[in-house]
């Protein structure tokens, strides 16, 4: 088992939270982009948001949840940053061009507030029910449980924050439905192709880095 130094700890958790802020930014301009997936409404940050939670789910079984929440708080000022001035430079997939940033969008600034205070709900939400389940024997049940509930939480509070009486008529008309298919989405992808991407990294991880409780062990000073 490998331990590591203080600053590799640090470091670690610097690029985790670099992570979730360029997750957290792409889903917030994909999520602009409705598609029409085998008939239903739907967008393309279903396919980007549930790398959040695989990211989420390592970190607390590797580094423990004190780390985990401080990776959320390092990352939401930024991510909320970030994902308004993406979304008001590409609002809905079209380049506005710099003088777009001297007014204030507020179509664009309620998406990213709502994603805010949705990323935050989803992610205390998946860290504590994780951090309850990660010691089943069997490894999938903390990311899978998890995953479900930090992912229906996340989905309510940014659909309803986000687009209920939305300016943009084809959102507000349809986000029930969006949000349906979204959760959905985002449980297909996690489960059938995040899940086993976990358990390899996982595996990994505990024979090269963990120690013998499941997690990362710093060197001494």
């Amino acid at each position: 088992m490998k331990t590591i130094t203080p600053y590799q700890y640090r470091q670690a958790l610097l690029l985790l939270a670099a992570a979730h802020i360029s997750i957290i930014a792409a889903s917030n301009y994909l999520v602009q982009l409705p598609i029409n997936l085998l008939g239903v409404h739907t967008t393309w940050g279903a396919f980007s948001f549930p790398f959040i939670f695989l990211a989420t789910d390592l970190t607390v079984r590797t580094f423990g949840k004190v780390a985990a929440r401080r990776i959320i708080f390092l990352s939401m000022g930024p991510a909320l940053i970030i994902s308004y001035l993406l979304g008001v430079l590409f609002q809905q997939g079209s380049f506005q061009g710099a003088q777009a940033l001297l007014e204030l969008n507020a179509f664009v600034g309620r998406i990213a507030m709502a994603s805010f205070m949705a990323y935050a709900l989803g992610q205390l939400l998946d860290i504590h029910i994780f951090e309850r389940l990660r010691q089943s024997a069997r490894w999938w049940i903390a990311p899978a449980v998890s995953t479900i509930f930090g992912n229906l939480a996340d989905t309510i509070a940014f659909f309803g924050l986000a687009f209920y009486q939305s300016p943009d008529p084809f959102m507000a008309a349809n986000w029930p439905e969006i949000a349906a298919v979204d959760y959905a989405s985002k449980l297909i992808i996690s489960l059938l192709l995040f899940l086993p991407a976990y358990g390899l990294l996982l595996g990994w991880l505990q024979r090269n880095i963990l120690g013998a409780d499941g997690r990362v062990k710093l060197a001494s000073a």
